[in-house]
């Protein structure tokens, strides 16, 4: 069930800004290529079991208010015996067998939630799913920064899991109004924080070898909206199968033939007009004068 790869795994790194860098080789410790599904399984099961608050509770029917005396005699009405009208067969009667308060706590291993966890780095290297950001230098937060990060890496519109070194405020600040983004420290992600998200983001400095930020301009918000803009039409694209590039050159190709036959068609139509008003003119007659008397 579980697959090991010894080879070497590296990842695409960015600036963060988006701007393509060398590809950087991600430590072997973690990134072995061992993917243990049975065991991700488990972490990922176990972490939503201990988001369960267990609190649902019902009453039985010695818990319910009223059903103190038998609501008719025993016989002689011909109805069915009855004792309480808090019955479980009754309306607004007891529950039986109902939800009690409980816990659903699951107990995994140190061991195993590490190895699920790396299971998971090693699923989402082993994708092309894993980007290295040199450093997230955020002195405020400012939402614009990120939304053109994802812009211009093409992931405005698909979960993203972006993992800092250490607590970083501004940059979870930033993030925070994203509803497909997920900011967090490197050491505090689970298994299922990975799974749940389609790409990840890391900081250099927290796999171990930290990169020295480039210097860039920092872009307009026109710049950044374009840049969400050109990614949804994407996303559309690739949905419809059609490339907006060739969908572009086949509007402009039918735009020049309905420029080119447009004079065609006011020609023809002057040309009959014209015919009429020759063939008519001649038909008319001057009105005799009449004769004063």
């Amino acid at each position: 069930m579980a697959e090991t790869t010894t080879t070497n795994v590296d990842a695409a790194a960015y600036s963060a800004q988006g701007t393509p860098r060398d590809r950087v080789a991600l430590p072997a410790e973690t990134f072995d290529g061992t993917v243990n599904l049975p065991v991700m399984h488990q972490a990922v099961k176990a972490f939503l079991a201990n988001q369960r608050q267990g609190n649902a509770s019902t009453k039985t029917r010695g818990e319910v208010v009223g059903g103190n005396q038998k609501p008719w005699k025993q016989k002689g009405t011909g109805r069915a015996r009855q004792g309480s009208i808090r019955a479980p067969n009754w309306v607004g009667g007891g529950t039986v067998f109902g939800p009690r308060p409980r816990k659903y706590t699951e107990v995994v291993p140190k061991q195993i939630r590490a190895l699920a966890r790396k299971s998971a780095f090693n699923a989402r290297a082993r994708e092309g799913a894993l980007f290295v950001i040199d450093a997230f230098e955020y002195d405020v937060p400012k939402t614009s920064k990120l939304q053109q990060l994802l812009a211009r890496l093409e992931l405005a519109h698909r979960k993203v899991l972006i993992l800092t070194d250490g607590v970083k405020p501004n940059v979870f600040l930033s993030g925070r109004n994203l509803p497909l983004a997920h900011v967090m420290p490197f050491s505090d992600v689970s298994t299922y924080n990975i799974l749940w998200s389609d790409v990840v983001l890391i900081e250099s400095a927290a796999l171990g070898e930290a990169m020295a930020p480039m210097k860039e301009k920092v872009l307009s918000k026109v710049k950044v909206v374009r840049y969400v803009e050109r990614s949804a039409k994407a996303g559309s694209d690739d949905a419809e199968g059609v490339k907006a590039p060739k969908a572009k050159a086949a509007k402009k190709t039918a735009a020049k033939a309905a420029a080119k036959k447009a004079p065609a068609k006011k020609a023809a139509a002057k040309k009959p007009a014209a015919k009429a008003a020759a063939k008519k003119a001649p038909a008319k007659k001057s009105a005799p004068k009449k004769k004063g008397k």
